[in-house]
């Protein structure tokens, strides 16, 4: 069984944030790190855990209004150019149904709002099992930098997934 970590990510924390959990992951299983404009149409069944994360825009997940705000905001170029995460779960399908999810953001401390989970009740509609509540890491502004400690929380939280997980062999 393998993992995919999906993200979306406008200035690189969320990116960040994804690399550390899928680091937390790879303690016990093979887990791969996708920018959402790369991921898989298909979740085939050699992938077990899904793990999806993006930003929180305007209490939720991005749109296409929001991503141009953070375009016009930036001091450097964007990791995710293209769609989302919205509209990358919106057009997902599967070929298991024991696929298990977990779910994830990265937003500033007190905002209001979060698109992991929003995220995780896409995942549910598309029969998705959760196997952890969503979970939010901070930035300390809009364009970052992630708040101290997040990336260390992340990773843990991605080992914390996976733990009743069988170990591999090789």
């Amino acid at each position: 069984m393998n993992a995919l970590v999906v993200y979306e990510s406008m200035f690189g924390n969320t990116k960040q944030v994804a690399e550390a959990v899928a680091k937390g992951l790879a303690t016990r299983i093979p887990a791969e790190v996708v920018e959402v404009g790369a991921a898989p149409a298909e979740i085939g069944p050699e992938i077990g855990l899904l793990v999806v994360g993006g930003p929180t825009h305007a209490f939720s997940m991005s749109r296409a209004s929001t991503r141009q705000s953070a375009a016009q905001q930036a001091t450097g170029p964007l990791v995710s150019l293209g769609d989302g995460v919205r509209e990358w779960l919106a057009t997902l399908s599967t070929s298991t149904s024991g696929l298990r999810a977990a779910s994830f953001d990265t937003r500033v401390p007190k905002a209001p709002g979060s698109a992991a989970r929003a995220v995780a009740k896409r995942l549910r509609r598309r029969g998705i099992r959760p196997m952890s509540p969503a979970q939010s890491f901070y930035v300390t502004a809009t364009l970052g930098p992630l708040v101290e400690g997040e990336l260390e929380r992340a990773e843990e939280w991605g080992e914390s997934l996976v733990a009743s997980f069988p170990v591999l062999t090789a």
